[in-house]
Parts: C-alpha cells; sequence; structure tokens
C-alpha cells in the first residue's frame, strides 16, 4: 500500500493490510525500559558471512505523477540535488528507482479511439518520458514502470508499455510492473459516479486468480519485455505467490510492498515505541521468508519496491520523527540479512512520510531531507554494494542492535543502534581481522520525536540543501582498541558506526 494511499477514499486506505504487523505492549515497554547503561563484549567474525550486499540495494520509491515535482520538467537540466541524493544511498552504483505507487492505476498513455477512463486523472506525455529519461541517463539508473491495470483495458496497458519503451528506453528500464496492489481493485472505489457513488475496478470477487489471469493477458501484449509483480503488500495474496511466478515466467522481479505498521483511520494510534520494536524491524523481515522462498524456487530476485515505516500517508509525530531513522537503519539490515534482493522507499511530496520534500526557489532547486533519509546514508556508508554482512556472535541487551559488514575493499563498519528510549549501552566490540584505531561516527538528535536537529557525525542539511551534501563541521571521533577491544558508548536512541581498517 503506496504511504500516499491516504489520496483514497479513508475506507480503502483503512483496509490495505501491506504486511502490517501488529506489535504487542509487551514489546513496545521492552523498548521503553529505563535501566542503567549496560555492557557487553560481542564477538565479530569476518569468517561469518550471513550475505553479500547487492548492487542498487536501497532505491526510492515515488508516484509517477511526482517524477516532475522532484525531477524537474526540462530532462537538460534535472534537478542536480535530487541526483546527489539518490547517488549518497546509492554510491558508485547502478540505482534502482521505482515510479508507481497508487498513481499507477490512475495514470495513463491516450490511445486514440479509446476513452479517458474514468479513474484516470493523470495523462503521461512525452516529457514525462523525456524526463524519466534524462534522470536515468544522469545516474546510470534502472527503472521499475508501473503500468495501469486497473483501467480493465489491455490496449491501454500495452500503450503505455510501448511508450516508456521508446520514450525512456529498454536499457533503462528494469521492469514494467503491472498494477499496483491488485487486492484493493474490488473493495474499493476507483472513482466517483455523477451520482456520488463510489465505484469499484473490479467486482467484489476479484481474487489472485483472476488477476493472475489478466497479467498473463497484459504480459502477452508486453511480449519481450522484463515484468515485475505481483506488487502486493496482503499476505492473504501473497500466499499464492508460487502459483502467480509458476503462471507468470515474465516476472523478472517478485515486487511486493510493506509497512510494517498501519496508520489509516482516525483511531489508530501509532507510536515511537512501536516502531522501534523488533516487530517493526526483525519481524517484518520474518514476515517475507515464505515469499523469498518461493521467489528463490522460481530463480527470480524479491525487491520491496515500496517500503516505509507507517502505511496510509504515515504518522505525524512518527513518520517524521528522529526515531524513523533509527528504525530505516536496522530495518535495512534486517532486510539484506533476509535476503531482499534491493528495497524502494517510498516518498511522496507534501506528505507526513516526505522523506525528500523539493522545492523550486527563485530558480534554483533545493530539498527538505526528513530524518529518515538519514538512517539511509549510513545503512549506505556501512554496507556499500559487495559488502559482507558478517555474523555477530553474543547476546544484546533488550534495545540494542549490532550489525557488521566487511568492505569489499577490505576493512570493516560495525553499526550499533540503541534504540531504547531511555538508558545509554557501552558495548565492547572485538572484531577478528581487524586492527588500528577506529573512527566513530554519530547518527544522533535532540530527541527520539525530533523532527529537526539530526546530524550524522556532527554534519547536517539544514531544514533544506540546496547542494544535497552534509554541512558543518564533522565530529567524527576515534576509538583506541585495548586489547583488540574496542568499547563506544552509544546515548539512547542514537546509532554509532565503527570504521576499522582491515588486516
Amino acid at each position: 500500500m503506496s504511504s500516499g494511499a491516504h489520496r483514497r477514499k479513508p475506507a480503502r486506505s483503512a483496509s490495505v493490510m501491506a504486511l502490517t504487523l501488529m506489535v504487542a505492549a509487551a514489546a513496545v515497554f521492552a523498548i521503553g525500559g529505563s535501566g542503567s547503561p549496560a555492557k557487553a563484549a560481542t564477538e565479530i567474525s569476518a569468517a561469518r558471512v550471513v550475505r553479500l550486499i547487492p548492487p542498487g540495494f536501497v532505491g526510492l520509491s515515488m508516484e509517477l505523477k511526482a517524477l516532475e515535482q522532484y525531477a524537474g520538467t526540462d530532462p537538460s537540466a534535472i534537478d542536480p540535488v535530487l541526483l546527489r541524493l539518490i547517488e549518497q544511498i546509492a554510491p558508485d552504483q547502478s540505482p534502482v528507482l521505482r515510479f508507481g505507487g497508487d498513481s499507477t492505476d490512475w495514470s495513463w498513455w491516450p490511445v486514440a479511439g479509446i476513452p479517458r477512463p474514468p479513474g484516470v486523472r493523470y495523462t503521461l506525455t512525452p516529457r514525462w518520458m523525456a524526463v524519466a529519461r534524462g534522470l536515468a541517463a544522469a545516474l546510470n539508473a534502472r527503472l521499475i514502470l508501473g503500468v495501469n491495470l486497473e483501467a480493465g483495458n489491455p490496449a491501454i496497458a500495452a500503450a503505455e508499455g510501448r511508450a516508456m519503451i521508446s520514450g525512456i528506453g529498454r536499457r533503462a528500464i528494469a521492469a514494467l510492473e503491472i498494477g499496483n496492489e491488485p487486492e484493493l481493485y474490488g473493495r474499493f472505489g476507483w472513482y466517483r459516479s455523477a451520482s456520488g457513488r463510489q465505484v469499484p475496478g473490479r467486482p467484489p470477487n476479484y481474487d489472485p486468480a483472476s488477476f493472475t489471469a489478466q497479467f498473463t493477458q497484459y504480459a502477452r501484449l508486453l511480449k519481450g519485455v522484463p515484468l515485475a509483480g505481483p506488487a502486493s503488500g496482503a499476505p492473504s495474496w501473497l500466499a499464492q505467490l508460487g502459483r502467480f511466478l509458476s503462471a507468470e515466467p515474465a516476472v523478472r522481479i517478485v515486487t511486493v510492498h510493506a509497512y510494517p505498521l498501519k496508520h489509516c483511520t482516525r483511531s489508530t494510534v501509532v507510536t515511537i515505541g512501536q516502531l522501534l520494536s523488533e516487530s517493526s524491524s526483525q519481524g517484518l523481515a520474518e514476515q517475507l521468508v515464505p515469499y523469498l522462498r518461493a521467489a528463490a524456487r522460481h530463480r527470480a530476485p524479491l525487491r520491496i519496491d515500496e517500503l516505509n515505516g507507517v502505511s496510509c500517508g504515515g504518522m505525524r509525530g512518527v513518520s517524521n520523527a528522529f526515531a524513523s531513522a533509527l528504525w530505516m537503519l536496522d530495518a535495512l539490515f534486517e532486510l539484506a540479512r533476509a535476503g531482499v534482493a534491493g528495497v524502494n522507499v517510498h516518498t511522496v511530496p507534501g506528505t507526513i512520510n516526505e522523506v525528500l520534500g523539493p522545492e523550486y526557489v527563485g530558480g534554483h532547486w533545493q530539498m527538505r531531507v526528513h530524518p529518515e533519509y538519514y538512517g539511509m546514508i549510513m545503512f549506505a556508508q556501512a554496507a556499500p554494494a559487495g559488502s559482507r554482512l558478517l555474523a555477530v556472535r553474543s547476546p544484546l541487551p533488550a534495545g540494542i542492535k549490532v550489525w557488521a559488514t566487511e568492505a569489499p575493499g577490505g576493512g570493516f563498519h560495525v553499526v550499533v543502534i540503541n534504540k531504547r528510549l531511555r538508558g545509554a549501552s557501552t558495548m565492547d566490540l572485538r572484531v577478528s581481522g581487524a586492527r588500528g584505531v577506529a573512527s566513530l561516527e554519530r547518527l544522533q538528535a535532540p530527541s527520539p520525536g525530533a523532527t529537526a536537529g539530526v546530524t550524522l557525525g556532527g554534519r547536517s542539511f539544514g531544514a533544506a540543501t540546496a547542494t544535497g551534501e552534509l554541512s558543518g563541521p564533522a565530529s567524527d571521533a576515534v576509538v583506541d582498541p585495548a586489547g583488540g577491544v574496542y568499547t563506544v558508548r552509544v546515548p539512547a536512541a542514537s546509532a554509532a558506526m565503527l570504521t576499522i581498517a582491515g588486516r
């Protein structure tokens, strides 16, 4: 379910499952416990490799209609601030960007002789295609692009797909994603009739078998084009993933949507404690295991091409707070460990779930950078493409996570996340193969609920950045090992990363 799903009728948003996990109160108390600073010896072995970090692991997901808001309308002058911010979450690699979400089924490429479908409210244009092509070229990016399925007209989908291929270029397109969250089509309004009645895009009995049959029909018209799907976040539908993939050999990327928490009705309250609980990170990854196995049986990578912390547009004071940076950092490691091929973090301009907020002021671009993005940068620094995710051996205090990687060129990164709302933790870390002093970078803010004042290594993007670069004096420290042990103190609701040379 798109984080922009609040734009649908609220009743529709409230029903979306999107891998939603209900967080137990006990988990919240575990995170919020005070206690005195805890100390634990943690062993990290370079000989025990859990996973390799694939290239293009972290990318962004945006609505089709948001492309020109982010990138601009001139394909020869793509927003340089956006380019730099994307480069920092996918350094020295080709990023994977997804354009889709709810607007997949609200958009179309006009077809001669076919009237505009009633649920369509956005028209793709040659300029849109040119901007997408310019963005992909500037970043050497690969795009996953949504194609309208809810309109129920294969000719419209085929025309849209062909326009994307010819207008953007086949080499820049990783896959065309047919439809978006089809589990919702038969249950909620796609458009409103003249009398004000909500009209769904499909009958109430629309099910995975019906979807698969339509997907097959559309796939035949897009023969030879790599496809992505099923673009679903409903566990009841994803339980049929194996059958879907068996019927759809053209699917090259298995796409699912994941939000650990939902906030789709006014009565639903989502808290920072819930977001920082293990249910929202480790639990989220564990929910994906059956789908990862189904994808592996069909030799297709599984990508969460729509991810964020809270669904239905997010929860103010949680989604836009510093706690989201810590959740993001931990969740990305958990998903990488589970074997996910990559993620696309969904951002919608002007919403609470806005990760990056574009502005064009006085002929110049600038970008609002929200806390969640800082967690994405620290992950990119700690786990560049080709890194080996290492095993961490030792019981850890509640609310403390330790992640370690070995860089492709040697050296180590060790990330300690203190998800407690109160109580610092002092960690003793022994890394086999590491030598010499370590540099220490901190991710912190005035409080877990802070929406400003976030710093990474003492630097910040400020209220808005016109360069896409962190600014201010760096405050990295050094940690000298004692007897091969690196000791680091991590305050409550913060993270720290050690960078250590290898032998």
